[in-house]
């Protein structure tokens, strides 16, 4: 199959065209036009109509290189510049009546799942990637995404804001000395390291890979440096190196010194600190840079129907992301387990009755994870903090509507309701809303099945939910009484939303 990538970056529009030859893809195409749409956001907040008009006129030439391939298969992606403008519907509109190009702005988790599902591939016989802890980092002009994988499963995605745009931004406003600035850059990209620290998992990384599209001037810098396949390897002795050789040098002298683009030696000293910074977070004596590109990675994801196995599919990936982030905030994770456990049952046997999509079991699964969180914050009113901090979070492959809807599940656990006040239910669609309702009745059930936090439940079964009342039986030989008196303080939203009673027995003889 022929296919196009289009890749609206901060700093450049890219199109990648190709096709599947044999286990590869050959390119057909490239072409890249620079539209530098981070300088707006990163500045204004807002993409302006400079850049929105631009990239409409190259998106229409990219159409006729497109048509003179007859590709039929296109897909348009866009990343930190356009995910964190305040328009950003408004140019993904705009980019669709103009242009008829339908873009899929991908978060951290999804840029993250096509680098990880191509190098699997990639380096499937030289490298087994699903075998280590490993942190994967695609470094662009706005943002360092960054992913940290135990054995094949994520544990954590964010972006840092650090990029050569946001560099020449803040530098452009610094106005110091070549020394002074030197300095600062480190200090600012220190700083964005030491959040990342504070949020990561406790686990020891065996390596850490960073994409990049173009080693040309990694080479250029190091011209005696062997390349193994597949990989650019640097150790700390390089960068030092490096570092030392750059300071006090203004950017003509660096791309003179190197014989490199402006551009790239813009870049180069920031690009070294942040190796520098990686280098603290591993024991290895080597950070690994493979040449390749967001674009190429969707592009073979297409081409060749590159997925991960179903062991490292979307659900798992998300269940291993809510573990992470459970021991992150010091959640009782025995408690989390068995209340998703719960819910699950609970939805198997009620979802019908409610009218729910199999799709949305995930939704129900992640607030059962979560909902706890905000005690990391205070126990008082811990069902808003918990909202809060749902919202805030990257988790992998959901989109902003979907983690809405998992926030505010999550925080009417609880006896509370929606109001005219509570900002993100009322963001969501009028459908949507009603998702939460009957999702939350449910995790409201399963919460006061086990609100002694000793796992009482040993099993579960719902019976009579399509004739009329619902009688949920539970097993257990131990003192339920805290249990099913809060279990009948919390069944009003469900016998609102439904109209049936639901009731609690006991089954002591399983």
């Amino acid at each position: 199959m022929t296919a196009g990538v289009i890749d609206i970056g901060s700093n450049s529009i890219k199109l990648l065209i190709g096709e599947a030859v044999d286990d590869d893809i050959m390119t057909l195409e490239s072409l890249k036009n620079i539209v530098p749409i981070g300088r707006s956001t990163f500045l204004k907040g807002y993409i302006s109509q400079e850049p929105i008009n631009l990239t409409i006129n190259i998106l229409e030439k990219y159409k006729k290189v497109l048509a003179e391939y007859h590709v039929k298969q296109v897909f348009v992606i866009a990343t930190t510049a356009v995910r964190e403008a305040t328009n950003k519907s408004i140019f993904v509109d705009t980019v669709r009546r103009k242009t008829g190009f339908e873009i899929e702005v991908l978060n951290v988790g999804d840029i993250v799942y096509y680098i990880d599902a191509y190098i699997s591939h990639k380096l499937k016989d030289t490298y087994p990637i699903h075998t280590k802890n490993l942190l994967i980092s695609e470094m662009g002009a706005g943002n360092v995404d960054i992913s940290l994988l135990k054995k094949g499963f994520t544990l954590m995605n964010t972006g840092l804001a650090l990029g050569s745009l946001r560099f020449k931004q803040l530098i452009s406003k610094l106005g110091g000395s070549m020394e002074e600035t030197t300095e600062s850059l480190s200090e600012y990209i220190e700083t964005e390291f030491a959040y990342l620290k504070s949020r990561m998992p406790r686990v020891t990384i065996d390596d850490i890979f960073l994409i990049d599209e173009n080693q040309e001037y990694l080479r250029a810098i190091l011209p005696n440096k062997k390349v193994a396949t597949n990989f650019f390897q640097f150790s700390v002795e390089d960068v030092e190196k490096i570092i030392d050789e750059l300071s006090g040098k203004n950017i003509q002298e660096i791309a003179k010194s190197y014989d490199m683009p402006m551009e790239s030696a813009d870049a180069l000293l920031p690009y070294m600190i942040i190796l520098k910074n990686f280098f603290a977070l591993t024991q290895n004596p080597h950070v690994y840079i493979l040449e390749t590109s967001l674009a190429e990675a969707v592009l073979a994801n297409k081409t060749l129907g590159l997925e991960l196995s179903k062991r490292y599919n979307k659900s798992n990936q998300l269940l291993s992301v809510a573990h992470a982030i459970c021991e992150l905030y010091d959640v009782d994770l025995n408690h989390s387990k068995h209340i998703s456990q719960a819910a699950h049952a609970l939805f198997d046997g009620l979802a019908q009755q409610l009218g729910l999509d199999e799709s949305e079991k995930l939704y129900l699964t992640l607030a059962a994870y979560l909902h706890d969180i905000g005690k990391f914050i205070s126990n008082r009113s811990h069902h808003k903090h918990s909202e809060y901090i749902i919202s805030s979070l990257n988790l992998f492959r959901l989109t902003e509507e979907e983690i809405k809807i998992i926030a505010c599940v999550a925080r009417y656990h609880r006896r509370g309701e929606p109001a005219k006040s509570h900002l993100i239910y009322n963001s969501l669609a009028e459908d949507k809303q009603i998702v939460v309702q009957k999702l939350a009745s449910i995790l409201r059930l399963a919460n006061a099945l086990d609100h002694s936090h000793k796992q009482k439940v040993k099993g579960m079964k719902v019976l009579g939910a399509n004739t009329g009342d619902i009688t949920i039986q539970v097993d257990t030989k131990d003192n339920f009484l805290l249990e099913k008196n809060d279990f009948y303080e919390k069944k009003d939203l469900f016998e609102k939303i439904t109209g049936s009673k639901i009731k609690i027995v006991i089954n002591e003889n399983f």
